[in-house]
């Protein structure tokens, strides 16, 4: 008879369902991978009354998280319950009493995890959270085990599928990007108050954690360049269409000289590019190593089992480390001192649409605005609107951050110039 591993969750939604599913459904074969029948004890709840999909069998329900946290037969705990200050205070509690902490939490991770890695450390504990970015692809383990060896040089991420869903449905369906939120809503991709995800705000709480284990560098979230999808018009979609791009919502972290830059934002990537062509709400991780090359992660960034599957893996790891008597080791550890890269020495291609008084010498201003910031032309699109203005779009040659900050300052300062849209372009 296997020797048990006892486990307690905290929350009993979707993915909290999902993992006593996969327990329950596999658990012969977990079985045999880490030698111990893991079992789900007790579970805590907010509503003892609540009807659920999946019945209470072979566990407790519990409203009081002390009966999770202080039994003392619970040796693992898994927080899928979300929230940050509520959570927070959960694992802590946890770690400091000698359980090991499995979670999903992206948020909680992207803020708190340096703290609780090193309490996790000082309490002999494991501290596991592969599920906290892009669902049920394996990316932060590949990065932490199987890329060790390599220096990775670029990560590129589509890490939030509801505004993937919806570029996709503005793309694929000409839908306005009111229709696309709508449809999003209705369909769970997108929350009632959707600004965590249209805003970027989730994507780059995963591109700290992305970043804190490609590079081994701990960015502050702030220090992260953030901008949303809420401007992106028809137009824009159909004029990147037309000169080969697609726009997406892409996390970016590049190494430098030993410096990193990290960002969020709407880029226009070429059509043949491998992350151009995910879709829905599926997620995707480009990685790029000095020695491996580009290879990609693609995969379901959310959803009840794709996330629960990578909850499980990090239970499995625990139990493993159980067994082998090597509980406390840290998920990564890869360090390297936090310096960003400075802004003249982040160079991209970008994309400008524009709205211009349509007479004599108006372009002449705008290129010699440019060429003052020593930002040069690739492309160059105009098309009238009306007798007296004109849109006209510009895709640049790879410029300085701080070059391009000039060129758009000086369009800002031009009354008959209105600068409307401005993204990124990933070359390649």
């Amino acid at each position: 008879m296997k020797a048990k591993l006892q486990v307690g969750v905290l929350g009993f939604g979707t993915v909290g369902s999902g993992v006593i599913r996969i327990l329950k459904e596999h658990q012969e074969k977990i079985s045999q991978v880490t030698g111990y029948d893991i079992t789900v004890k007790k579970v805590l709840v907010r509503d003892l009354e609540k009807n659920r999909r999946y019945e209470a069998e072979g566990f407790t329900l519990t409203t009081e998280p002390k009966d999770v946290l202080d039994d003392p037969e619970i040796a693992v705990i898994v927080e899928v319950m979300g929230s940050i200050t509520t959570a927070h205070h959960y694992i802590l509690h946890a770690l400091k009493a000698g359980k090991s902490v499995v979670t999903a939490n992206k948020d909680l991770i992207a803020i708190h995890g340096d703290e609780l890695v090193a309490v996790a450390q000082e309490n002999h504990c494991d501290l596991f959270y592969e599920a906290s970015v892009a669902g049920g692809i394996p990316i932060l383990r590949t990065i932490v085990n199987s890329l060790a060896a390599d220096r990775i040089k670029k990560v590129l991420g589509i890490v939030n599928g509801t505004t993937n869903y919806m570029l996709t449905q503005m793309t694929a369906s000409n839908k306005s990007y009111e229709e696309a939120l709508q449809e999003a809503q209705d369909l769970g991709f997108a929350e009632s108050d959707p600004t965590s995800d249209v805003d970027g705000i989730d994507a780059a709480r995963k591109m700290v954690i992305l970043t804190r284990l490609a590079f081994g560098m701990n960015v502050n979230l702030d220090d992260v360049k953030t901008k949303g999808i809420r401007g992106i018009s028809q137009k824009d979609i159909a004029i990147a269409s037309q000169l080969g791009y697609r726009v997406k919502l892409v996390g970016q972290a590049e190494e430098i000289d030993n410096t990193v830059d990290v960002a969020v934002g709407p880029v226009l990537l070429p059509k043949a590019h491998p992350l151009s062509g995910v879709s829905d709400e599926n997620n995707a991780v480009f990685v790029t190593g000095a020695a491996v090359g580009e290879t990609m992660f693609y995969g379901p960034g959310a959803g009840e089992m794709p996330t629960a599957t990578s909850v499980v893996s990090d239970l499995i790891t625990v139990a493993k480390n159980t067994k082998l008597g090597t509980i406390g080791n840290v998920f990564n550890r890869f360090v390297h001192e936090t310096k960003y890269t400075p802004a003249e020495k982040v160079f991209s291609k970008y994309y400008f649409r524009m709205q211009m008084n349509d007479k004599t010498g108006t372009f002449l201003k705008l290129t010699k605005i440019f060429v003052d910031a020593g930002v040069s032309f690739d492309k160059i699109l105009q098309e009238p609107n009306d007798k007296h203005t004109a849109t006209v779009v510009i895709i640049s040659h790879a410029a300085s951050r701080n070059q391009i900050d000039e060129a758009v300052r000086g369009v800002n300062a031009e009354p008959e110039m209105r600068l409307i849209t401005q993204y990124a372009v990933v070359e390649g």
